[in-house]
């Protein structure tokens, strides 16, 4: 089945003469690394000092991946190409290298002190190409073979900056995001740049880290979908990338593709920093350590924003138990030695939908006109109820204000457990990046609320 890309919706735009903070960067050495705004709200020196990503490979599951670029040399494997262009490391659209430099990019220069640098800048990437062209559909066949090629070769995260936004996933998809889950790896999808109120899939299937985006100031992306299933937001908006499709070498871009690669790279960081945990104990501790910034009074998970903003620092240093191996967000089941997916998936969309299809045609005449009395009488209640509040309420139309009630299922969860978002550690390690610092208001590194307050 073909569906519409979650891609960055600025992709093809150059760096060149680009600005992404209000305020100009002082001089420094190189202005790509100026630009990486990301860098210095994290304040990634800090926690590039504790893990850079070692041992750790994350499979990029994309357009491929250019490991020629010179902030990727050495950090991409052979991968390979679902597509029968024959390279993985061919990349037409540019979209996958510039994933894959947001997630283990090591800049270049003396001292890597020019170009970009990803949050985990010694994980291995594993480019998996599935499409070539940018207007190519990206087929569930196509990517669930590349999702099981990756488990099969060493990946303990998967990236996904891919998805369908305009329908469901097929057998073949969920059967191998549920194989993923299976073996003890981490799925990351986009939620979509549709600005919709349903998160795409595979984003949206149980287990997957679904991930939305929002800007320097922390604020969601007025273009990322939300919904229940929305697990967290990174960076996502005004995202340098590495890109050698373009005469200098990178570009800008805005989207949930990119807010999707950061919290890959920070599943990395924590695998290579704690490699007993599982996938799903891993996941427990992205959203643990998440903070809502200074959104206030927001309850977890929020339609918007999740559990909250990724934290990469947090995620390594805060107390957190493990949790349940299975982790918080649950597993897909798979067709193996279980009731569903498979061939039984496919006997529950079709047997079984006709038999309950055929059950409830026989219902008794007088049951329907039973059930439809009781909605008319029930409606006239409501009404009743609804013209009195309006007749004889203090607060006039429009008075309730606050949070639309949430769907079906949607059970915001309690606060406790959530941390306070402490103080940033000191700068240590890793060459602290120049540019921004200072010059933006960044509440990445303001004392937020409670995460449930």
């Amino acid at each position: 089945m073909g569906a519409k890309r979650v891609w960055s919706t600025t992709g093809v735009v150059a760096l060149t003469g680009a600005l992404l903070l209000t305020s100009a960067p002082t001089a420094s050495a190189d202005y790509v690394r100026d630009q990486q705004w990301v860098l210095d709200a994290y304040k990634m020196d800090a926690t590039w000092a504790l893990t850079q990503g070692e041992g750790v490979t994350v499979a990029v599951v994309d357009s491929g991946v250019d490991g020629s670029h010179p902030d990727l040399t050495g950090q991409v494997l052979q991968g390979k190409d679902f597509t029968g262009g024959g390279n993985a490391q061919e990349d037409v659209a540019g979209h996958g290298t510039g994933m894959a430099s947001l997630i283990a990019g090591h800049g270049h220069g003396a001292g890597n002190n020019a170009g970009m640098v990803g949050l985990a800048p010694k994980a291995k990437i594993l480019p998996l190409r599935v499409l070539q062209k940018k207007n190519d559909d990206f087929e569930d066949d196509t990517w669930a073979e590349a999702v099981r090629y990756a488990v099969d070769n060493g990946a303990k995260v998967i990236n996904l900056s891919l998805g369908d936004s305009v329908g469901g996933t097929l057998t073949s998809g969920r059967e191998a995001i549920a194989y993923a889950q299976a073996r003890d790896v981490v799925v990351v999808a986009g939620a979509g740049n549709e600005g919709g109120f349903t998160v795409a899939e595979p984003a949206a299937l149980p287990g997957v880290v679904s991930v939305g985006a929002v800007d320097d100031e922390g604020n969601l992306w007025d273009k990322s979908n939300t919904g229940e299933g929305l697990t967290l937001v990174a960076p996502g908006v005004e995202i340098v990338y590495a890109n050698t499709n373009r005469s200098d070498g990178y570009g800008l871009s805005s989207g949930t593709s990119d807010a999707t690669a950061y919290v890959s790279a920070t599943a990395a960081l924590v695998r290579a920093k704690y490699p007993d945990l599982t996938a799903g104990q891993v996941i427990n501790r992205l959203i643990k350590s998440a903070s809502f910034l200074h959104h206030k009074g927001l309850k977890a998970p929020d339609r918007e924003y999740g559990y909250g903003i990724i934290r990469p620092n947090k995620a390594l240093t805060m107390d957190i138990p493990k949790g349940p191996k299975d982790g918080p967000l649950g597993q897909l089941s798979s067709s193996t030695g279980s009731k569903t997916g498979g061939a039984t998936e496919g006997s529950e969309d079709g047997s079984t939908q006709a038999k309950e299809q055929d059950s409830s045609s026989r219902l008794p005449i007088a049951l329907i006109i039973g059930g439809i009395a009781a909605v008319v009488v029930i409606g006239g209640i409501i009404f009743a109820v609804l013209r009195n509040r309006r007749n004889g309420g203090s607060g006039g139309p429009g008075s309730g204000g606050g949070t639309p009630p949430a769907g079906p299922g949607y059970q915001p969860q309690p606060s406790t457990g959530y941390q306070q978002y402490p103080s940033s550690a000191p700068n240590q390690g890793y060459p602290t990046p120049q540019g921004q610092s200072g010059q933006t208001f960044s509440p990445y590194a303001q004392q937020p609320p409670h995460q449930g307050q």
